[in-house]
């Protein structure tokens, strides 16, 4: 608004009219009382003016003078500019119109004033101005809180006050409301018995912090001055109101845990100390409320209480299945980048739109591995916290494998350890290792039975399909699915049956001298057969394990066999051998009974029973793993140095009658008065002797035996036992023998120690037994004192006898806790710190730990003599 003032002289004016006047250039006007002559020569002075300022007072020059309010908006030298507070006006004031001290005067004032016009021009203007006492609100912080959440409106002015909005401000109104609309809470106070509300908007809350409805503040007061409505500002948050929350323990360490929270996707730390129950039922995956709390500047839980099983529900799980595809497959190897919790995807058509679901590694039903192209049916879950979607339950189809396209091979499970096996594969030479979390359809796999699977690298899945994969060490078997027993073949076996004879007889490269270890399969020089197809002569190798019946083939027998392929190398042999004649120069071959197994050397019992011929394992055609004691054997004897007479050529044959068809019924009782020649080295006599016990006429008769006289041949028989046994008949001498000898024995347990113990039993010159805890039958635990009957076995290797099979007969008694003697206790009641008397214990060297540190971690405390802690 323009001033129509040029110029402008401030002076005082006397009570009585001046006697000289100022002269002045101001224009040809002046409202100020003062008449100038155009030329500026003269100037005339009506003392009527003087208060009018030149301007009637009247409205319209016809009567008194409206009082209003407003506020001094803007201030210059001589005059300003006034805002009306009860209209949308702005006034001119000359600052001869106000009424006090003008150096008090301020910007932002308050003042009354009368409305009047402008004499020349006819404006209003205000005069009479009078400045206006502002009501002193108090400046101390006010303590209240967040008034109670109703619905949030944007405020209203209605007939010049403030409609008050009890709540706090919507977090999804901040900096979103209409426009023109600012969104506004309010806080309330107590004053004298009375509440106030008063209203404030974000920008009055200092820290840009959100309040919630409940939350302690305190703030100052403020006026507006255009509507003269208090509300508050500078508003400082003091206390956020507890509010209870709820989730699920999702992780438990050894003093604090987290929980999930049901409220928001995040996790928040809670200490034990804050857990309110018994917190060894803790555990992860319960349902908790809490109440979140600050520390340090960081969320805790606090006052953690268990909520019943189910009360927190994160999602919700659509009862629908759907199929669909999975396009990009969990990584195997994290990278460093990955934030992602859900980096799969599934591609699916659900109702009439495509849709890409995620998912993670919780989602699958079980932890067979995923590939690109899978065929799958899942579930939609969706989070009630972000209404996110993904795919959970995920199970493969079984047609699967029509869609991937992937490469399967065949095996058979080799190996089972605890959680992992390997695979022996029909394509490849190493074995291949896998999981069992692998295995499809969650059956249970065993050793040899046949399988299919993939094989991929132990890295992340890249070059899947590709054919020069990394090596097999570094491969693994996956989605593992068991097969039908005899689809899974390692080689081609010819129907064709074909007559050749042998060229080359088998050979041992083993050393007689140095023979290799019991369990060790004898290794041999593979011989050849000689046979004609299609009219073209060819010769094929063979192994001893092919042979059909006993003995070796030589060289120049006729033989019968079938030729084997193997798939995975091609190579030929023959196998199913089964020798038509023998050449006429054959040894002849005796039977026997497998006596003595030691470390590379062993003893067969003759078909009579009564004497042992020795053998090395390097004569052993076929599998000496097999090879226990009592198996019936066929060799040929021969001499070697010192006319000393040995088997060789030893195969394992169908079990024969072990002694005779002849057996008495009756079941005699007797003592064992001479062991086996196995037992007791240093006698002569390879059998044993048992002499009659029982009353009667044939009381002190003897009866030999040998090991397959032996119910159990493994049994270690010692001089001087108690036995049941049977008599029988041997075919080929008419000899009366002792069969199915049964040794009774019984002693006490003399003491048990964690996975051993030893029973109170004389064998040879030690005069206590060692039983391992894995014999004792029905697993029961032996104490000291109880009464078992077992089985003495000797260990060839050591030479020492131990127990096996044993049974417990009956319980000793119970061991009873011996207490302190009366002097020990009463020595340690009477000892004190004090006593110069009582035992000292001088540090002669200051302890290291394994790490070299010294000292103890723990603070140690001063023990009272005869407390226990």
């Amino acid at each position: 608004m323009g001033s129509p003032w040029k110029g402008f002289v401030e002076f005082t004016l006397p009570a009585s009219p001046p006697t000289a006047f100022v002269s002045a250039d101001l224009s040809s006007t002046s409202p100020v009382g003062l008449s100038l002559s155009p030329y500026g020569r003269s100037m005339s002075f009506d003392p009527g003016m003087l208060h009018s300022n030149g301007h009637t007072a009247y409205a319209n020059g016809t009567g008194p003078g409206i009082r209003e309010i407003g506020v001094v908006e803007k201030l210059l030298t001589s005059y300003g500019f006034i805002q009306c507070s009860e209209r949308q006006a702005r006034l001119f004031f000359h600052c001869s119109q106000y009424n006090g001290n003008l150096q008090e005067l301020k910007i932002g004032d308050d003042v009354e004033f009368e409305l009047s016009s402008d004499r020349r021009t006819g404006k209003p203007i205000a005069v009479k101005l009078l400045k206006i006492k502002p009501e002193v609100l108090p400046e101390e912080r006010i303590s209240g809180q967040v008034g109670p959440d109703l619905h949030a409106y944007p405020f209203t002015v209605l007939h010049g006050y403030i409609h008050p909005v009890v709540s706090s401000i919507p977090m999804h109104l901040d900096g979103k409301s209409a426009p023109g609309q600012v969104p506004t809470g309010s806080v309330c106070y107590e004053r004298n018995g009375e509440v106030f509300y008063l209203t404030y908007t974000p920008d009055d809350v200092e820290g840009n912090l959100h309040l919630d409805t409940g939350d302690k503040v305190s703030f100052y007061m403020d006026t507006n001055k255009h509507t003269g409505a208090v509300s508050a500002r500078n508003i400082q948050l003091v206390k956020k109101k507890q509010m209870r929350c709820q989730g699920v323990v999702c992780a438990t360490k050894e003093a604090f845990g987290f929980i999930e929270r049901a409220d928001v996707v995040k996790e928040i730390f809670f200490h034990y100390s804050e857990f309110k129950g018994d917190l060894e039922a803790l555990q992860a995956g319960d349902d908790v409320e809490f109440t979140i709390k600050d520390r340090n500047g960081k969320e805790v839980a606090t006052d953690v209480r268990l909520l019943p099983q189910g009360t927190v529900i994160f999602e919700d799980i659509s009862i629908e299945q759907f199929e669909g595809t999975v396009v990009k497959v969990i990584p195997k190897v994290p990278t460093k980048n990955q934030n992602d919790p859900l980096p799969g995807r599934i591609s699916a058509r659900i109702g009439f739109t495509d849709k890409e679901l995620p998912f993670g590694e919780k989602d699958t039903k079980s932890k067979v591995t995923l590939l690109e192209g899978d065929h799958i049916q899942f579930n939609i879950s969706t989070d009630r916290r972000d209404k996110l979607e993904r795919a959970t339950n995920i199970d493969i189809y079984p047609d699967t494998f029509d869609f991937t396209k992937e490469t399967r091979e065949m095996g058979v499970i080799a190996a089972i350890r605890d959680g992992f096996g390997f695979i022996k594969c029909v394509d490849r030479d190493a074995r291949m290792f896998f999981h069992f979390s692998e295995v499809l359809e969650e059956s249970q796999l065993h050793i040899s039975d046949e399988v299919e699977f993939t094989v991929v690298p132990v890295g992340p899945l890249y070059n899947l399909f590709a054919k020069d994969m990394l090596s097999a060490q570094r491969n693994h078997a996956v989605r593992i699915k068991k097969l039908p027993k005899g689809t899974v073949s390692f080689h081609t076996q010819s129907e064709q049956r074909f007559v050749g004879v042998v060229e080359k007889e088998l050979v041992a490269t083993s050393n007689k001298n140095t023979s290799p270890t019991r369990g060790k399969e004898k290794e041999t020089e593979e011989g050849t057969i000689a046979y004609e197809d299609c009219g073209v002569k060819l010769t094929v190798p063979f192994h001893a394990k092919d042979l059909e019946g006993g003995g070796l083939p030589q060289a120049g027998d006729k033989v019968e066999f079938s030729i084997n392929e193997v798939k995975r190398t091609g190579l030929q042999s023959a196998v199913s051998i089964r020798v038509l004649n023998r050449n006429s120069s054959n040894t002849k071959r005796l039977h026997g009974f497998v006596a003595t197994l030691k470390d590379n050397f062993g003893f067969i019992e003759t078909a009579n029973h009564d004497q042992e011929i020795f053998f090395h394992y390097s004569e052993m055609c076929g599998d000496l793993e097999n090879l226990e004691l009592g198996d019936t054997v066929e060799y040929t004897l021969s001499k070697g140095k010192g006319n000393k007479v040995s088997a060789e050529k030893v195969t394992k044959v169908a079990a024969v009658n072990g002694i005779g068809d002849d057996v008495v019924a009756t079941v005699m009782m007797g003592k064992v008065i001479r062991p086996l020649r196995s037992v007791d080295p240093s006698q002569t006599e390879y059998q044993g002797l048992i002499e009659v016990a029982e009353e009667g006429g044939v009381k002190g008769q003897n009866y030999p035996f040998g090991i397959m006289g032996m119910a159990n041949k493994a049994d270690c028989l010692q001089k001087g036992e108690l036995v049941k046994f049977q008599v029988c008949t041997v075919t080929q001498t008419a000899q009366k023998m002792a069969c199915n000898v049964v040794p009774q024995r019984r002693a006490m347990v003399e003491c048990v120690k964690d996975q051993f113990g030893f029973i109170t039993y004389e064998v040879g010159e030690s005069k206590k037994l060692f039983f391992h805890v894995k014999e004792v039958q029905d697993g029961l635990e032996l104490q000291t004192g109880d009464e078992v009957e077992f089985s003495v076995v000797l260990n060839q290797r050591t030479g020492k006898c131990s127990a096996c099979n044993v049974r417990r007969v009956s319980e000793g008694p119970k061991p009873v806790a011996t207490p302190r003697p009366d002097r020990l206790v009463n020595r340690l009641k009477s000892i004190t710190l004090d006593d110069a008397s009582a035992p000292r214990l001088v540090i002669v060297r200051q302890p290291r730990g394994p790490d070299n540190s010294k000292g103890f971690n723990v603070e140690r405390k001063t023990r009272q003599p005869g407390v226990i802690d």
